[in-house]
C-alpha cells in the first residue's frame, strides 16, 4: 500500500539548516581563494553583493513557494506562469539532472578530502557512502533533515574557527594599506561568487513537507540567505586580512593557509569538516532531487511510478533509491567538473523562467500569501540574465 503524498514534519528550524548547509556545501572551502585572487581585499563587498544579486530571485521563490507548496515547485511555477506542461517538465528534470550532477561532483570531492585521511580505495568510499546516505534519505525527511542540520552545525563551527584564525592573525601588508577597489575585478568576483549562493533553490522543493509552508517557507529562504552571505563575508574578510591575496588564489586550500596563518597550528582538521560538507551536500540533493521526481510524477504519466510514498517512512522510496544510484554511478564514471559547471548554467536558465513565471502569475491573480513588490521580479530577471552572461562568457 503506497501513498500518493508526503508527511509535513518539517519546522523552520530544520528547513533554515537545510537551506544553510545546501548554500555552503564544500565550494567556500576553495572559492574563497579564487575570489581573492579576483577581487583582493574587496573580496568580502564582493560576497555581499552577490548576494543582493541573488536576492530578488529568493523573494521570487519565497512568493512562489507560498503560493504552491508542493514538491517539484519549479514545474508547477512554470505550468502555472506559462500554462505549458512540457515546458514544467522539462524544467523539473532539468532540476533533476542538476541535482545528480551536483551530488556526483561533491561525492567525488569528499572521497578526495577522505582518501588522505582514510587510505581505502576511492571507488569502495563512493560506493560505501552514497549507499549509507541514500539509506538515510529513504528512512526519513525528518531523520535525513537532521542529518544535514548536524552537518551544517559541524560546517558552520569550522568556518567559524577560520573566522577566528584569521581576525587573531597579523594583517598582511595589502590589508593595511588599504589598496583602492579595482571595480572591474569585483564585479568579475561578483559573477564567481554568485554560484555560492545557489541552493535556495532546493528549499521549495521540500515544501510539500514544511509544517505551514505559507509562513515558513519565505522565513526559510530568505533567512538561510542572509546567514550564508554574512557567513561568506566574514570568512573572506578573516581570509584577506590574515593571507596575501595572490597566495589564497595560488592554493586549493585556502582556508587551511588563514588557520596557520593565525593559529600556528596543522590545520588538517578543516580536511575532515571538507569531507562532513561534502556529506552534507550529497545529502541534501538526493533529498531534493528524489521531491522533484515525486511532483513530476503528477504532470508525466511516464514519470507516474515516482509518484508514491512509503506508507510508515513518508518518503518518496523509487524516486530515493534512483537518485542515489545515479549519483553513485556519476561520482564513479562522469567528469563532474565539466559537468558542473554546465549544470550552473542550467540553474541560472530555470531561475530565468521562474521569474518570468511570477511576473505573469502576479497579473493574473496578484493576491497571495507572501507577496513581494512587483519590480523583484524583474530585477531577479535582469540579475540572472547578467549572471547567464557571465557563465556563456566563461565557457567560449
Amino acid at each position: 500500500m503506497v501513498q500518493a503524498h508526503l508527511k509535513r514534519r518539517i519546522g523552520p528550524v530544520l528547513l533554515t539548516a537545510y537551506g544553510v548547509g545546501v548554500m555552503v556545501g564544500a565550494g567556500i572551502y576553495v572559492l574563497v581563494g579564487a575570489v581573492a585572487g579576483t577581487a583582493g581585499i574587496w573580496a568580502p563587498l564582493a560576497f555581499l553583493l552577490a548576494g543582493l544579486v541573488a536576492l530578488p530571485s529568493a523573494m521570487s521563490y519565497s512568493e512562489l513557494s507560498a503560493r504552491m507548496p508542493e514538491a517539484a515547485g519549479e514545474a508547477a511555477f512554470v505550468e502555472a506562469g506559462f500554462n505549458r506542461r512540457w515546458l514544467a517538465v522539462l524544467v523539473g528534470l532539468a532540476i533533476v539532472v542538476g541535482g545528480a550532477i551536483s551530488g556526483a561532483a561533491v561525492l567525488r570531492g569528499g572521497v578526495g578530502y577522505l582518501i588522505a585521511i582514510v587510505p581505502v580505495d576511492p571507488s569502495i568510499l563512493i560506493v560505501g557512502i552514497g549507499a549509507a546516505l541514500t539509506l538515510v534519505a529513504v528512512i526519513g525527511v525528518l531523520e535525513s533533515l537532521a542529518l544535514i542540520a548536524v552537518f551544517t552545525l559541524v560546517e558552520v563551527a569550522g568556518l567559524m574557527l577560520v573566522i577566528w584564525a584569521g581576525f587573531s592573525a597579523d594583517p598582511v601588508a595589502q590589508w593595511v594599506s588599504g589598496a583602492p577597489p579595482q571595480w572591474a575585478g569585483i564585479a568579475a568576483a561578483v559573477a564567481l561568487c554568485f554560484f555560492a549562493f545557489i541552493g535556495f533553490e532546493d528549499l521549495e522543493n521540500m515544501a510539500e513537507e514544511v509544517r505551514d509552508p505559507e509562513r515558513n517557507m519565505p522565513r526559510g529562504i530568505l533567512l538561510s540567505l542572509a546567514i550564508t552571505a554574512v557567513l561568506y563575508a566574514l570568512v573572506s574578510f578573516a581570509a584577506v586580512r590574515s593571507v596575501p591575496g595572490e597566495v589564497l588564489a595560488a592554493s586549493e586550500r585556502p582556508l587551511a593557509l588563514v588557520w596557520e596563518a593565525g593559529r600556528k597550528t596543522s590545520s588538517q582538521f578543516l580536511s575532515a569538516i571538507a569531507v562532513v560538507a561534502a556529506l552534507n551536500g550529497v545529502l541534501a540533493q538526493i533529498v531534493m532531487a528524489a521531491r522533484v521526481l515525486f511532483g513530476l510524477g503528477r504532470r508525466s504519466s511516464w514519470l507516474a511510478p515516482f509518484t508514491n510514498a512509503h506508507p510508515r517512512f513518508g518518503t518518496p522510496v523509487r524516486a530515493t533509491l534512483l537518485m542515489g544510484a545515479v549519483v553513485i554511478i556519476g561520482a564513479l564514471t562522469l567528469p563532474v567538473a565539466a559537468l558542473a559547471k554546465l549544470a550552473s548554467g542550467v540553474l541560472l536558465g530555470v531561475f530565468l523562467l521562474v521569474n518570468m513565471a511570477l511576473i505573469a502569475i502576479k497579473r493574473k491573480k496578484p493576491d497571495a500569501p507572501f507577496r513581494i513588490p512587483v519590480w523583484v521580479p524583474w530585477a531577479g530577471l535582469v540579475a540572472t540574465l547578467a549572471a547567464l552572461a557571465a557563465v556563456i562568457g566563461d565557457q567560449l
